[in-house]
């Protein structure tokens, strides 16, 4: 049942947002307070995502019956929270609907933006056990580095591969 992953275009940014804000709702809202969801809207998430598939990033999309499940989003990487980027390469992001996991769209579009054995960074938040699992299948390990995005509440950890 894996999903057809494929280079995301323009006219996917809605698809991308759906996945992008359900995936979080599925994942952070009971981590979140309430007011949160006042302004991370599907709306926002549209113009974003027009933004960053209109730029130079590598986004994939995971299609399964031409439904958008997943998404993935890898570019150059960052400095944050006071720490620069150890690996020039980044996952910035990669979620897949809930109803897709264990289904292995997540590694096809892990495989797609970061192939295997390529060095590379991630941030992930330390309350998501699920997807710090994932990463540490894939061969990443958490180096040290920590920051707590002040916007949302939430610690960070960056793994390297």
């Amino acid at each position: 049942m894996t999903a057809a992953v494929r280079a995301a275009r323009l006219d996917d940014a809605v698809g991308c947002a759906t996945v992008h804000h359900t995936s979080w709702v599925e994942t952070y809202s009971r981590l979140l307070p309430a007011a949160h969801w006042e302004t991370d809207t599907l709306e926002r998430r549209v113009t974003t995502w027009q933004g960053w598939l209109g730029g130079d990033a590598t986004a994939m999309v995971a299609e399964h019956h031409g439904q958008i499940v997943g998404i993935a989003f890898a570019a150059a990487g960052r400095h944050l929270g006071g720490h620069p980027p150890v690996r020039d390469h980044e996952l910035w992001l990669l979620y897949v609907l809930a109803a897709h996991h264990g289904t292995g769209t997540g590694q096809a579009l892990l495989d797609a933006v970061v192939p295997p054995g390529t060095p590379a960074q991630l941030w992930v938040v330390e309350r998501n056990p699920r997807a710090r699992r994932f990463y540490e299948s894939n061969g990443f390990v958490a180096d040290g580095a920590r920051f707590v995005d002040e916007r949302l509440g939430l610690a960070e950890a960056r793994h390297v591969r």
